[in-house]
């Protein structure tokens, strides 16, 4: 019997910025593309662009390049056999408006070198400068595959004029991450070890200038701790270390409750993170994969909506956010809390099937892109 072939694959996303939610993302790739290329018998050696390729080698064992150093990019596009543009919201221009040139540059110099592309579970948008338009249209036009992780962004795409056949909707990479025994945490799908004091993770970001909706969280929660005296707030940084900061900004808003705050610090693998929110009894969350991780590990959440990529995500479990940086019930948000947090078992039930189901949806696009190789 011989060897699986050997098929080198670049992957271009947001790596490398101590962000556990996009280390996510990238773990999940890999995890799926080793899966699916076992199962398929073919043999993935990623090359990924990462902004610390050092560390990104060192967490994962793969080969990693320098994204933004032209001789390192070119170089391990020259020696990939395709590349993967994903996930994340890589095409918005929200953050600023390199974005979306910087990961199209990247697809297209790929596409220029005949290096087949593919587009792996993106959230596209906003869009704000129609100039982008035509550009994302062509690139992707170009793709082999095209994979978004909801409806919203299919549309989008559809208003560029791409058409809608081309486009697969898909979950979130991160819904099909597995959770590994790392000794921190509880086995995927199981519950927190039986205790007293029951944990809320919460997952918090700086947006409003005014701070106000870390105000409006810091009211409730001291609402919370004060109905509840055998609640544990666990607050989880996920992008260091302006969260870390965040963080801080509500503890040091909990008044004489402040002792029931505690912190996780420099928390940066996937893995470790996912196994602090498996450990949780209810998660509150800004973070877009803060709520992904409790909803892989059947852990009830509270959205906090700053982007209409968490509300496009808590609609696909039935759900809606329970506040947002526009808006904020303290009061209301505190209820919700309480009764998620003594329904538990309840919500894991009704929610388990289309949990299940966005899991092995998430598995997708490493099938597609393993077939296209296997086809060669």
């Amino acid at each position: 019997m011989g060897t699986a072939p050997i098929v080198k694959i670049a992957l271009s996303g947001y790596y490398g910025f101590d962000n556990s939610g996009d280390e996510a993302v990238l773990q999940s790739i890999l995890f799926a593309l080793q899966e699916q290329g076992q199962a398929q018998g073919i043999q993935i050696e990623p090359i990924v662009l990462s902004a610390n390729p050092a560390k990104t080698t060192e967490m994962y064992g793969v080969k990693a390049y320098h994204r933004m150093k032209p001789g390192s990019l070119l170089r391990a596009l020259r020696e990939s056999d395709g590349l993967i543009s994903g996930g994340g919201s890589l095409l918005q221009d929200a953050t600023g408006s390199k974005t979306i040139p910087y990961y199209l540059a990247v697809l297209k110099i790929a596409q220029w070198l005949g290096k087949p592309t593919f587009i792996y579970s993106q959230g596209i948008g906003p869009v704000s400068r129609p100039m982008f338009f035509g550009w994302i249209r062509s690139v992707f036009k170009r793709c082999a595959f095209v994979s978004v992780r909801d409806t919203e962004s299919a549309d989008l795409l559809g208003q560029m004029r791409l058409p809608r056949e081309r486009i697969t909707v898909v979950p979130d990479p991160v819904m099909g991450l597995p959770l590994r025994d790392c000794g921190v945490g509880v086995p995927e799908g199981g519950t927190p070890q039986a205790s007293e004091v029951r944990t809320i993770g919460v997952s918090v970001r700086f947006w409003n200038e005014d701070r106000s909706e870390l105000e409006a969280l810091a009211r409730s929660l001291q609402e919370l701790l004060a109905a509840r005296t055998d609640v544990q707030l666990r607050f989880l940084p996920f992008h260091l270390p302006s969260d870390e900061v965040a963080s801080q900004f509500v503890i040091d808003r909990l008044g004489d409750h402040k002792n029931r705050a505690e912190m996780v610090r420099g928390i940066t693998h996937p893995q470790d993170m996912l196994a602090q929110v498996a450990a949780c009894h209810l998660l509150i969350g800004m973070r877009l994969h803060s709520l992904i991780y409790a909803a892989s590990q059947f852990v009830p959440m509270v959205g906090i909506s700053y982007d209409p990529k968490i509300d496009q995500f808590l609609h696909r479990l039935g759900m809606k956010a329970e506040a947002s940086t526009a808006r904020f019930d303290a009061s209301a948000f505190t209820q919700e809390a309480l009764g998620l947090l003594d329904d538990r078992e309840q919500w894991a039930a009704s929610s388990r099937a289309a949990i299940e189901q966005l899991k092995a949806q998430a598995q997708l696009p490493a099938q597609r892109i393993i077939s296209f190789y296997k086809r060669k």
